[in-house]
């Protein structure tokens, strides 16, 4: 039997945050506070809005 149309996956998002900063740098320092906010490890990645 299936669940429906879905891929089986082990692991999912559980949520996401964007936030704005002028560097790398000051993303980690955000990612490190979440971090300690939430008690889970976070995962980092550049993230470019579309100019519209």
């Amino acid at each position: 039997t299936t669940d429906g149309p879905f891929a089986e996956s082990k692991e999912h998002l559980g949520g996401f945050y964007i936030i704005e900063t002028d560097d790398l740098a000051a993303a980690l320092v955000w990612a490190s506070k979440t971090t300690e906010a939430v008690g889970k490890p976070i995962e980092v990645r550049p993230f470019r809005a579309s100019e519209a």
